[in-house]
Order: structure tokens, then sequence, then C-alpha cells
């Protein structure tokens, strides 16, 4: 017992420092910075974060389709329940698309799994977003929404020059990449091996413009936009990013 106490104590002195920057970082937005049970990762909390309250996990992936570690955040925004948008990595998104097929066709399934991620079910329910404006962003990633007009709303201007900035470092093609609106949040998750803080940072921004974009998408279907909504979203979501998301 009391080695394994040093032990902890050692991992946890020993990532005190490994982490150091991205505490401080984390200090100065003022958010609580603390280390996970088994000393595998971490967690931000910023309760009073704009434009939403703020959830910042680093650690062992939840995902079959991300290796090793990840990073995922959440910012709580109150959105309406018709915003159900996501961007994927293109690469990501044919390969989860595979997935699906699969699962399809496969002689003992004659549905898509009810535990299959949300990530891989709206792939089969919602249409894809074809025309964009930016080249880049029509190579580089995937969009996907209850209607293609709420998509496009969401994806065009800030967001769009915020992914295309991504694509030449921070989300390199083929980096395992999604970002999500559902149940009135906005969540984010990508494979990170390492926690380092300019990553950290960069995706928080990007996050953040997606939430701005994404409360400006609601407030018109708060106001009765027009929006229609599709049959599909009557779909049960019987599955979580995580027990945290």
């Amino acid at each position: 017992m009391v080695v394994k106490q040093v032990k902890h104590w050692l991992v946890t002195r020993a990532n005190t420092a490994r982490w150091r920057p991205i505490l401080d970082w984390a200090e100065a937005r003022g958010a609580e910075f603390s280390q996970s049970r088994d000393g595998q990762g971490f967690l931000i909390e910023q309760p009073n974060a704009q434009p939403g309250a703020l959830r910042v996990e680093w650690g062992p992936t939840q995902r079959s389709y991300l290796q090793g570690n990840e990073l995922r955040m959440r910012c709580e925004m109150g959105l309406h329940p018709d915003v159900q948008l996501m961007v994927l990595d293109r690469a990501l998104m044919e390969t989860l698309e595979g997935a699906v097929f699969e699962a399809y066709t496969d002689t003992l399934k004659t549905r898509v799994d009810t535990d299959t991620p949300e990530e891989m079910r709206w792939l089969v329910m919602f249409p894809k977003l074809g025309q964009m404006s930016s080249q880049i962003v029509r190579q580089r990633f995937g969009v996907v929404g209850v209607t293609k007009d709420l998509s496009s709303s969401w994806v065009e201007g800030a967001l769009s020059e915020a992914l295309a900035q991504a694509s030449q470092d921070l989300l390199p093609e083929g980096h395992p990449f999604v970002l999500m609106c559902m149940r009135g949040n906005l969540y984010l998750r990508t494979e990170m091996a390492e926690a380092e803080l300019s990553r950290v940072q960069a995706l928080v921004r990007l996050l953040e413009t997606a939430a701005r974009e994404a409360r400006r998408v609601s407030g018109r279907l708060g106001d009765g936009g027009a929006w229609p909504t599709t049959a599909s979203v009557a779909w049960s979501p019987s599955s979580r990013l995580s027990d945290d998301h």
C-alpha cells in the first residue's frame, strides 16, 4: 500500500512539471486544473468561460477510431435542440462511412447498433454539405447536419476561415478530428499523443469560434428561422460522447 502511494506521488509530481505550462494557462483563464486519479490525464474546468462553460480533458481515448491519447472538449451552450451539426476530417469521414456500411450489410445486423457513436450514425441520418465557398475546407473536411442550409450557415464565414487556417498545421491532412453540435452543446474531439500548450490553446480558439457561430445559427432558429427539420431529428440519441461529455 505504501509503495503504491509513493508511486502515485511520484507520478503526480512528475506530471505537475510536465503539464506546468498548461496548468499556468488554465489558471490565468480562471479555470481549475486537476489530474486524473490514475495520473494518465488531466481535466480543465472553466464554468464562467465565454461563450459557454468550458471543459477540456486530455487522456486515453474513448473512441475506437482514435489511437492512444485524445483531447476532448465540451462547451455548454444551451443551443436550440435542432442544431445538430458536425464537421470532421474527410479521411475519418470515409473510414467511419465504411464502418457504418459494414454494419448495415452484416447479415447479423439489420440496423446500425444503437451503441454506435453519433459521429457514425449521423453519416447515415443527415445530408452532407457538398458546396462550400472554401476549396481547402471542402477538400479537407466533411460537413453534415440536420439540413444542408443549417450546415452551410454554420460552417461558412468565421468557422470556415478558422478551419482553413487549422488545416495548415494544427489539423494536418488525415489527422482524426470531430466537431459536433448536439444536445445543446458543442463538442470537439481529436487525437493528441502528448498535450502541448500551443495546440490546446489553438483548439480552444477553434472551439470558441465554432461555438459563437453555432449560437448565431441557434438564435435564428429560436426566432422562428426558416430552416425546416427532418424526421431524422427524432432519432433517439442512445450513446454519449462520454460520461462527462
